[in-house]
């Protein structure tokens, strides 16, 4: 009985939690009580061994992440010292979920890793076809037209959601699986057309997660079977503008996601059919609506905006210029919203007026070791001149973006601290 009544709640998928991607299975990025109004400095900062673009999950006193050098980490939350650690042989680009007593997450080598909460150790695995990045011939236009290019950007693998007694997730197979939360034993698993690193939303017994092959999904948590699917933009010659990178956030029967093809989409959540899109100037989407009081928080890549849009009409209520790229999803704590942008800086933003209320800056990025920023915290074109000419390019960008410890996770917000992964390999508690 027990085991049904935490599953229960799970399902319920509540506003105040911080156990999984995005606060809750609902992904509204929503969290309880405030976050600091004011910075008041770095209360503690853990050094992973590599690259952080994990978002952490927090429960029991406990924040659990991932980094790039494979690590899965279990830090105390009130003084930052570590409890255990995991190695996985390969990095990992999933942000963690914890339910019933484990910790789980989506290995880039290819498959759902669960671990015992307690000990770090693994107690089960389940295996999927393969694990690899977006890829297409002529992506973005780099020659040469007829090699099949491998993309960059693509830097998140998904973030399983429990709900149900199953855990949810997309695999870069191009399938969405759903494992028993205890056992590991696979219940179902649906096929898209690409590759799958959006998160799964659950409510209402319901998985809604977005493809690369420019769908988004809506299928039965029980059954596997589709319900609905809504299809994004195209683009067949570069392969730039296509793709539901970013994961939806569902709140009030729609579900408001991001897409490559540089729009806002939101979608009835019983239909799929299209309520409204907001066009962002041929710039991607990438991170995952954040949804409060009629108002929809979202970030853009080039353009570097966090916008407020209406939930019920798209319309824009504000821009607030974030000077660089924003891959990182914003997160709702009392009347701010925080996130993390390319150039090293978390933002704090005045959730109804786009106003900054603070920001902090990584020492990477004060440093600026390849000079790659301005002065005002923007792109210096100049240092991103291409050196080979195709597409190792973006591998060079990737490198340029960990000098100065970009923030592509999202921040999970919990007893008035704010807390997030950056490339500079830290994870940081800000209060």
């Amino acid at each position: 009985m027990r085991r049904i009544a935490i599953f229960a709640l799970l399902a319920a998928a509540p506003s105040t939690a911080q156990n999984t991607f995005r606060g809750n299975n609902a992904h509204t990025g929503v969290y309880q009580g405030a976050g600091p109004k004011q910075l008041g400095g770095v209360k503690w900062a853990f050094k992973a061994g590599g690259p952080i673009v994990t978002s952490p999950a927090i429960a029991d006193g406990v924040v659990y992440f991932g980094a790039m050098d494979g690590h899965l980490h279990a830090v105390v939350q009130d003084t930052g010292q570590e409890k255990w650690k995991f190695k996985s042989r390969m990095p990992i680009a999933s942000s963690p979920a914890v339910a019933g007593g484990m910790v789980y997450f989506v290995s880039s080598a290819g498959s759902l890793a669960a671990i015992d909460v307690a000990s770090g150790q693994p107690k089960w695995v389940l295996p999927a076809e393969f694990e690899r990045k977006f890829e297409a011939k002529n992506l973005h236009g780099y020659p040469s037209a007829a090699q099949t290019i491998p993309d960059a950007w693509d830097l998140f693998t998904s973030s399983p959601a429990v709900a149900n007694g199953k855990v949810y997730f997309g695999s870069g197979d191009g399938n969405v699986y759903a494992a028993d939360a205890q056992t590991g034993v696979l219940q179902w698993k649906f096929a898209t057309g690409d590759v799958v690193h959006s998160s799964p939303a659950v409510v209402e017994r319901t998985v809604y997660i977005g493809s690369w092959d420019s769908h988004l999904y809506a299928i039965d948590a029980e059954s596997g079977q589709q319900r609905w699917t809504f299809k994004g933009g195209e683009d067949n010659t570069i392969h730039n503008q296509v793709g539901f990178q970013s994961s939806p956030a569902v709140v009030d029967g729609t579900v408001y996601v991001g897409c490559r093809d540089a729009h806002v989409y939101a979608i009835d959540a019983a239909t799929g059919k299209k309520r409204w899109d907001y066009p962002t100037s041929k710039s991607w989407v990438i991170g995952t609506p954040a949804v409060r009081d009629g108002t929809v928080y979202v970030g853009t890549s080039d353009s570097s905006r966090l916008m407020a849009l209406d939930a019920r009409t798209g319309r824009l209520r504000f821009n607030f210029d974030a000077k660089s790229y924003m891959f990182s999803s914003p997160a709702l704590a009392g009347e701010l919203a925080y996130t993390g942008d390319h150039n090293g800086k978390l933002y704090a933003v005045d959730a109804k007026t786009g106003k900054l209320a603070w920001e902090f800056q990584t020492e990477a990025s004060k440093r600026d070791p390849l000079k790659v920023l301005n002065a005002d915290g923007s792109l210096n074109k100049q240092a991103f001149a291409p050196i080979f000419g195709d597409f190792q390019d973006m591998y060079v960008d990737t490198y340029r973006f960990i000098s100065i410890g970009a923030i592509v996770s999202s921040p999970v917000v919990d007893r008035g601290v704010v807390y997030f992964g950056s490339m500079d390999g830290n994870l940081y508690a800000l209060q």
